[in-house]
C-alpha cells in the first residue's frame, strides 16, 4: 500500500487508471468498532457511480465502494513468476490455439473466428448441439480467439461473431484470459455488461520440460502418431467423429500415449502432447479409475516429455480446470504453476439443449 511522508495510508488511483492493474485496502462493513480490512489485487476494469470493480486473477470481479477505500496504488503490470518458463499470455494463447486447431477458422480484424462442427446422433449429444444433430467439438475449437482489434466497434464486431456461428448452427463463445500481462480483464467486463455468460473457468499451467520426463517410469507406455480405436475407447469425449479426429490429430507434432490394458481391455491411461518449436502441450491423460494412484498418468506424460525433448522442446503447458484438484495435485508436484485463467463466455440469449 501507499504510505505517504506522515505515515498514512493514501489511494493513489483515480478513475483514470481503468485498465491498469493495481493493489487496493478497503474497510469492512462492520463499522469504525470493528474496523477489519480487505486487500484486493486485480485490474481496476471500471469506476462509476462511486462504485470501482477490480477483476482478480481469477476472472471474478470485485465490486467496491469507493467511500470504503483505504488505500491503492497502481501495481506492475505482472507479478513475478514463482516458477516456470516465462512467456507472455500472447504466446502461450497462439500456441494453445495451434495445437488445439478448428476445421473452419476466419478473422475478423484480428480476432480468429473458430469452428470444428461435427454431426451426432441425438443419444450422443455433446455441448453446442443443435436438435440433435449438429455440435461444435469443444469449446476452445468452437469460440473467438480476440488476440487484437476486431476492426469493428465491440457490438459490432460481437454481432458479427453471432451471425456467423449462427450460420453453423451454433452458439457463440467468446475465449477470454484474465490474471497476466496482456490479458483481457477489460473485455470479460464489457461482455458481461452485456449480459454474455461464462461458463467454464480453467486455468493455464507452464513448467519446465526435462522434470517432466524424469518423474514417471515410461518403459509400459506406447507412443504413436494416430489416435487408434484402443486411445479413443478410454477418451472420456463422447460422440467422436471425423471432425473429433482432425482435431485431435491437429498441430505441428502430434504424439498419442497409451498404457495398454491386461487382455486387450481398453488403455489403463492414455495421453496427448503437440510439440510445437519450444513448446510441448499435454492433453487429455486419462487413467482408467480402476487404475489410479499407480503412477500411470505421470508414466504416460513422463513418455511424451521424453519425445518432445527430443524434438528439441524445452518448456511445457497444459490446462487443467480450476475444481480438478487430483490433476492440480498431480501437475504441481511435476513443476508446473498457474500463469493465467481463461473462460468461455456465451451469447446472451442462446439456452443449450
Amino acid at each position: 500500500m501507499e504510505i505517504s511522508a506522515a505515515g498514512r495510508l493514501e489511494v493513489r488511483i483515480t478513475a483514470a487508471d481503468v485498465g491498469k492493474r493495481v493493489s487496493v485496502r478497503r474497510l469492512n462493513d462492520g463499522g469504525a468498532d470493528d474496523a477489519k480490512f480487505t486487500d484486493t489485487v486485480g485490474v481496476l476494469t471500471s469506476w462509476n457511480d462511486g462504485v470501482l470493480v477490480i477483476t482478480r486473477r481469477d476472472g471474478e470481479g470485485v465490486r467496491i465502494p469507493e467511500r470504503s477505500l483505504v488505500a491503492g496504488k497502481v501495481v506492475p503490470a505482472a507479478p513475478a513468476r514463482r516458477r516456470g518458463p516465462a512467456a507472455s499470455y500472447e504466446e502461450l494463447a497462439r500456441v494453445s490455439a495451434r495445437a488445439w486447431p478448428p476445421v473452419e477458422r476466419e478473422r475478423l480484424g484480428e480476432w480468429e473466428l473458430r469452428a470444428a462442427v461435427q454431426q451426432v446422433p441425438r443419444e450422443a449429444r455433446p455441448w453446442g448441439a443443435v436438435a440433435g444433430r449438429r455440435a461444435g467439438f469443444t469449446r476452445r475449437a468452437n469460440s473467438v480467439l480476440p488476440l487484437g482489434d476486431p476492426g469493428l466497434p465491440l457490438d459490432g464486431a460481437l454481432d458479427a461473431v453471432r451471425r456467423w456461428y449462427g450460420a453453423r448452427g451454433l452458439p457463440a463463445y467468446v475465449q477470454t484470459a484474465t490474471g497476466a500481462e496482456g490479458t483481457q480483464e477489460l473485455l470479460c467486463a464489457e461482455l458481461e455488461r452485456r449480459g454474455w455468460v461464462r461458463e467454464v473457468t480453467a486455468e493455464l499451467w507452464v513448467g519446465a520440460l526435462a522434470p517432466v520426463a524424469d518423474t514417471g517410469d515410461a518403459g509400459g507406455v506406447v507412443l504413436s502418431r494416430t489416435a487408434d480405436e484402443a486411445w479413443l475407447s478410454r477418451y472420456g469425449r463422447k460422440g467422436v467423429s471425423e471432425v473429433a479426429l482432425r482435431v485431435l490429430g491437429g498441430g505441428p507434432s502430434v504424439w498419442f500415449a497409451s498404457v495398454p490394458g491386461a487382455g486387450g481391455a481398453a488403455p489403463a491411461a492414455i495421453g496427448r502432447c503437440v510439440v510445437d518449436g519450444r513448446w510441448a502441450g499435454f492433453a487429455a491423460v486419462e487413467v482408467d479409475p480402476a487404475q489410479r494412484r499407480r503412477g500411470l498418468a505421470t508414466s504416460v506424460m513422463a513418455a511424451l516429455a521424453g519425445r518432445a525433448l527430443q524434438e528439441g522442446a524445452s518448456a511445457a503447458w497444459l490446462q487443467v480446470e480450476t475444481d480438478n484438484a487430483g490433476a492440480r495435485a498431480l501437475y504441481d508436484r511435476t513443476g508446473f504453476a498457474a500463469h493465467h485463467a481463461y473462460h468461455h463466455y456465451r451469447e446472451p440469449g442462446h439456452a443449450l439443449p
